[in-house]
């Protein structure tokens, strides 16, 4: 356990989920009034974040110029903390074994149509290597839950894809995981894997709900995963991604729900998530729920639950995947998601098997809304986003993670480094990627986004981005 912790005892026997308190909420405030919804605004505005109050007041504002205020506060928190940066990365599958029975799930053990497959290590190298040739830096590596995927199979192949070096200087300088939830020895072990940030999801956080849609295998237990996060940082993970998967039940209990395992971290381990996430179920082969999910949500409330997320956790990153199509997730950059992934593949061996084999669905765990390579995705986050696409992994090689981080970005320093480290591996994108266009389009915004800076910061980062020019790599503040 890392001193920086300081994990407080808690009781893995009892669910912090308050169904009762939850419901309350919802039912006391299901008409705000317009001064009540104006309030909440105006304490948000303030970056200090939301209650579980607060954000029931804004799920069932029935005023659509709130709405818009909601949309548009949500654009400025975003861009006070962020600023116009947006990380990339892509999903790597090493196995889509697994032994659980998830009714939403393409990979659920009963699920006889999937092709199964983990990958071996030259499988693996190929497709990082692919990835490195994309332009990733990131990558969040994916595993069903299997005996075949214990903890050191998982550490076994991190330091593979970490060895993997190909073409103009390719490289992986961060691998995040989602894998099932571990012990808090086994979490130790993962960490010595120089993982980023741990990622898993609860799912959904009604219990009845859990326990009817998970029939059968380990995910059977909620108590144990819904303290998953709590073990990961007992073992000094401190960088850990949470979320919950719309669709299985009333959105308005599992964002609640959500933010209350953010709160319960806080006070339990001193910092809340590092990233949350908000997938939508998508169709599946080979399970019937997710082609017609009970609690399908419109986009309209998805756009609502990403800005409350953003004005309730200001400090926390937002992830939204290529579950969703390239318009929405052009929407939702603006509304407070600061993660992406790009050219995605959802099936192990998915990126050798080329661009045209990703729209097979019979070993994917579920389809894609958003198809465009990476390079289309950066040109458009250019061109029509004014954003800059980011590669940086410094804060975590220099140690800003965890509780550091999130007291960085609460001081709204987080540009001082993660701005010149975005424009600087933006770049080393450019010279060694990029189609021409993109590489025009690029270059173009690095000058507007130096023209922002002061002087003296403008030509510190200048002559960073001289020494990549030059063909230096890997260079961060």
């Amino acid at each position: 356990m890392t001193e920086a912790l300081h994990i407080k005892p808690y009781q893995p026997n009892q669910s912090f989920i308050d169904d009762k308190a939850i419901w309350s909420l919802i039912n006391e405030h299901q008409a705000p009034t317009a001064a009540e919804v104006s309030a909440v605004l105006d304490k948000a505005a303030r970056l200090k974040g939301l209650s579980l109050k607060d954000c029931a007041i804004l799920l069932q504002n029935q005023h659509a110029a709130l709405d818009e205020a909601l949309f548009s506060l949500a654009r400025d928190i975003k861009q006070k903390i962020y600023g116009n940066r947006i990380v990339l990365f892509a999903p790597l599958y090493v196995s889509n074994h697994c032994a659980n029975s998830c009714s939403y799930c393409g990979f659920n053990a009963d699920n006889a149509v999937l092709k199964r497959k983990t990958l071996n290590d030259e499988e693996l190298k190929r497709e990082v290597a692919i990835l490195e040739d994309m332009g990733h830096k990131r990558i969040l590596a994916v595993y069903g839950e299997h005996p075949r995927n214990s903890v050191e199979a998982i550490v076994h192949s991190i330091n593979t894809m970490y060895g993997v070096q190909s073409g103009k200087g390719g490289e992986i300088r961060r691998i995040n995981v989602n894998c099932a939830p571990m012990s808090v020895a086994d979490f130790a072990t993962l960490k010595t894997a120089a993982i980023g940030t741990y990622q898993c999801f609860q799912e959904t956080y009604h219990r009845q709900t859990y326990e009817t849609v998970h029939r059968k295998g380990k995910k059977t237990d909620y108590l144990y995963r819904l303290y998953a996060m709590h073990r990961a940082m007992e073992a000094g993970i401190d960088d850990v991604g949470i979320g919950a998967l719309f669709g299985l039940y009333d959105h308005r209990f599992e964002l609640l729900a959500l933010l209350a395992h953010v709160q319960q971290l806080e006070q339990d381990c001193g910092v809340g998530p590092h990233t949350i996430s908000f997938p939508r179920i998508e169709p599946a082969h080979g399970s019937k729920l997710s082609e017609r999910p009970p609690f399908a949500i419109d986009d309209d409330c998805f756009k609502r639950i990403v800005a409350i997320t953003r004005l309730a956790v200001p400090y926390t990153g937002l992830i939204i995947s290529t579950r969703e199509s390239a318009s929405l997730r052009k929407t939702l950059l603006e509304l407070g998601v600061s993660q992406i992934s790009a050219g995605s593949a959802t099936s192990p061996g998915g990126y050798s098997a080329g661009l045209e084999a990703r729209s097979e669905t019979d070993a994917e765990q579920f389809s894609l809304g958003d198809h465009r390579s990476m390079d289309d995705i950066i040109y458009e986050l250019v061109t029509e986003s004014d954003a800059i696409p980011s590669f940086c992994t410094g804060c975590y090689r220099k140690g800003r993670t965890g509780d550091h981080f999130i007291g960085l970005a609460k001081q709204q320093f987080i540009g001082k480094f993660c701005q010149p480290n975005a424009l600087i591996t933006f770049r080393e994108y450019l010279n060694d990627y990029a189609s021409p266009a993109t590489r025009e389009a690029g270059n173009a915004l690095i000058k507007r986004e130096l023209e922002k800076m002061s002087p003296a910061r403008s030509r510190n980062v200048s002559l960073c981005l001289d020494k990549t020019d030059a063909g230096e790599r890997d260079i961060y503040l």
